[in-house]
């Protein structure tokens, strides 16, 4: 059975069993198959009816397959003993006692206990009977086993899936209209390499990137150069290749971002420059002949006039400086056959290209709206990102008659996009996030040209454009043939934001949710958990879980170093992990505590402590269940599969902090999101990037009010009754690729 494959399904919250593996014909369900079914259980995992048929006619050996694959990805063959037994009962550790016991090892005064890993712990300080490690440095000495694993109220029902569904989910990530978050852009390097390509059209720069590359593994790079458009595809492409992001992160930001990760508090460990300069050298560039000749190709056979190409190239000019060079394509370029090549080579370093950017800019400096627009009408997708900035500029009647010109144009997700900012950007007193390529997320202030406008003013252009946005999208949906008279919308999708513009870092093996979801807390009791250190040697590696407690006028932090706080208590602080097995941290949240102190929010973070950014295969997550979840008194271990209600894992990133999960005290729900930030510590992070976050999940449409539009503008009847024309849950919301099928474009049918 393809693990890999299986991988894939499991993300989907089902098992795929190719037909090949159905090798009996039971009449009745099986022991083995029983048996199967109460041990998955343990883990927080039952089957539909369906998957439970099938599972019967295959041999006990693929059901073995499939539960040591769901301990795998579960966590269970994992270490999840945290540094404190019975942490639920704080310890009494001080200051104090840490002080102490820096001076008595820093001086070598031989008092007290010896533990392995060469420290004495002085007596009357740490009471050492509750720890599974060193107090003093955080070294792990004793690993426990997980307790109960059935103390979920909840259990995720497994669907079936067969080689159709296999296929037609490849095709959903092919021809997904937003960018594929990192748990989608896994799956599709897997499902690239078991099953044939299909014939798709690609929409998405980033997906694209991934075909590519097979094409180019596979010799057919011919075949390549058939999707490349301009050169920064080839551009994007050789990147990729070259760090492993799908989006062109300049230099300078990445060894920026690599030398930040790695200062560090004390200034004896602060290994930046070091870093700086060994990311410097792994970004050189080099290539051999055939590599050199491939792209060279690619360039030459491209169909876009010289100096349009130029001007596509002159954002990452200082890049393609770089290339040019290490690809030697000045050489090629007096070649016979690569006249285009050498017509752009020459265009390019001699720039007689001008800038359409700056054309836009020049006029717009000099008030004159028509010839503005005019240029602005030429590139409808860069019209619609400035349209709020041009509205203050020129007026919102103006330009919103403009830009409906060009309207049909645009990606339904653009419009959308203005739909959902557009009141927090008129607001004078709201700062708005941004997030740089590359960077961590910012605040930044309000336009300053909203203060040349009145609150009335600012207010009718959010109604304008909203109205202009609304009927763009009704429209789209009006053009749509449908023989459907009914629909059924799942409430829960009423809470799911649509995903656009979210480019997620981290990978979700045991279930897909969208940025911005909201979880409901079933019980009094959130318990935050992380996991790190898998496949890796013993070594030092400080990872630090943490939250930040907001109340009306103060905050409080639980962490590290504060391992209690009001309505909070924290497992100990572990610097080091054992070999291979990892190693765990966890907060227990008490809810009606929380509620009781005034709490409004609850942050929950996780940091580098170490040099770098957060250990790859690192997972947090948290664990929710309407019954008392069990922390075991011996060792400590508190993570049981069955109560996790979301977890994710960091996959290859610049991320050095990340807040992945806001807790709504008042509401009683947790809101997953992920919120990259720099420093070592949570105190870095900066509450009002994290308010603004909230701001903009909050304004963005949800599922079920795009599909409410979609009803309206097809004259659909809504109803109650799952069994409508058109159906639509939460289980078909978790393939998100196949929502953003809803994104429909005027090039995806004919007009009437």
């Amino acid at each position: 059975m393809n693990l890999d494959l299986l991988k894939v399904s499991l993300r989907q919250r089902a098992v795929y069993i190719p037909k090949e593996r159905i090798v009996c014909t039971n009449k009745s369900i099986s022991e083995h198959t029983l048996g199967f079914l109460m041990n998955i259980k343990k883990l927080g995992y039952t089957v539909s009816e369906e998957l439970l048929h099938v599972l019967d006619l295959v041999t006990p050996s693929d059901k073995l397959q499939i539960y040591d694959f769901l301990n795998e990805v579960t966590g269970m063959k994992l270490n999840w003993t945290p540094l404190v037994k019975g942490w639920d009962i704080p310890t009494g550790e001080s200051r104090e006692d840490h002080a102490v016991t820096f001076y008595i090892n820093a001086w070598n005064v031989n008092v007290g206990i010896f533990l392995p890993c060469g420290h004495w712990i002085p007596e009357n300080t740490f009471p050492l009977e509750r720890y599974n490690g060193c107090p003093f440095c955080g070294v792990p000495f004793l690993f426990g086993k997980i307790g109960d694993c059935r103390q979920g109220s909840k259990l995720k029902i497994l669907e079936l899936w067969t080689e159709d569904d296999l296929n037609r989910f490849f095709k959903d990530l092919l021809e997904s209209r937003t960018a594929l978050d990192a748990t989608q852009v896994d799956s599709l390097k897997i499902l690239i390499e078991a099953l044939p390509l299909p014939e798709v059209v690609i929409t998405m720069k980033e997906t694209m990137m991934l075909v590519l590359d097979v094409l180019v593994e596979k010799g057919k790079p011919e075949k390549a150069r058939s999707l490349f458009s301009t050169p920064n595809d080839i551009l994007r492409y050789l990147w990729y290749k070259k760090t492993g992001f799908l989006q062109i992160i300049e230099p300078k930001t990445i060894i920026r971002r690599v030398a930040k990760n790695n200062t560090h508090i004390n200034q004896f460990l602060d290994y930046s420059l070091k870093a700086s300069v060994k990311q410097k050298n792994t970004l050189k560039l080099k290539y051999n002949r055939s590599q050199c000749r491939m792209v060279a190709g690619w360039l030459n056979h491209l169909n876009m006039d010289p100096a349009k190409a130029c001007e596509v190239m002159h954002p990452k000019r200082a890049m393609w400086v770089r290339f040019i060079r290490a690809l030697r394509l000045v050489e090629y370029a007096d070649k016979k056959g690569f006249e285009y090549l050498k017509e752009l080579i020459d265009v390019f370093h001699n720039q007689t290209y001008e800038v359409w950017q700056g054309k836009v800019d020049r006029n717009k400096l000099k008030m004159d709206a028509e010839k503005t627009f005019s240029l602005l009408k030429q590139r409808p997708g860069l019209f619609a990102r400035s349209l709020f900035a041009n509205m203050l500029w020129f007026g919102a009647d103006q330009t919103l008659a403009t830009f409906s010109e060009v309207a049909d144009q645009l990606p339904v997700r653009l419009v959308l996009t203005l739909n959902m900012y557009a009141l927090n950007y008129f607001d004078r007193n709201q700062r708005r996030n941004v997030k740089p390529l590359g960077g961590v997320v910012r605040a930044i202030d309000a336009n300053k040209m909203l203060a040349l406008y009145t609150d009335e003013q600012l207010k009718e252009m959010v109604g304008k454009v909203e109205e202009f946005c609304l009927k763009v999208i009704s429209d789209r949906f009006a053009h749509i043939p449908t023989e459907s008279k009914t629909m059924y919308i799942d409430p829960m999708l009423f809470n799911v934001p649509l995903s656009i513009g979210d480019r997620n870092e981290t990978i979700q093996d045991t279930s897909c949710a969208l940025m911005g979801t909201r979880f409901p807390l079933e019980g009094n009791t959130i318990r935050l958990f992380m996991q790190w250190g898998k496949g890796l040697p013993a070594q030092p590696l400080d990872m630090d879980l943490s939250c930040c407690i907001a109340f009306e006028q103060r905050i409080e932090i639980c962490a590290y170093y504060s391992l209690v706080a009001t309505g909070a208590k924290h497992s100990g602080d572990i610097r080091s992990i054992p070999d291979k097995i990892g190693t765990a941290e966890y907060i227990e949240l008490d809810m009606s505590e929380l509620t009781k102190a005034g709490a409004k929010y609850v942050a929950c973070t996780c940091n580098a402590y170490s040099n770098g950014t957060l250990s790859p295969e690192l997972v947090v997550g948290w664990m929710n269940s309407a019954y008392p979840m069990e922390i075991s008194e011996k060792t400590g271990v508190a993570y049981d599969p069955s109560c996790v209600q979301h977890q994710v894992r960091v996959s290859q990133s610049l991320t050095k902090g990340l807040v992945f999960g806001v807790i709504d005290v008042p509401s009683r729900e947790i809101i997953w999101l992920e919120m990259p930030f720099g420093g070592q510590q949570i105190c870095n992070m900066d509450a009002a990037v994290l308010k603004a976050l909230l701001d903009k999940l909050n304004s963005k449409i949800t599922i079920g009010r795009l599909l409410s539009l979609k009803a309206k503008a097809q004259n659909m009847q809504l109803t109650d009754d799952a069994r409508a024309d058109e159906v639509y849950t939460m289980q078909w919301a978790l393939n998100t690729a196949a929502v953003t099928k809803l994104l429909v474009d005027f090039s995806d049918f004919t007009i009437k």
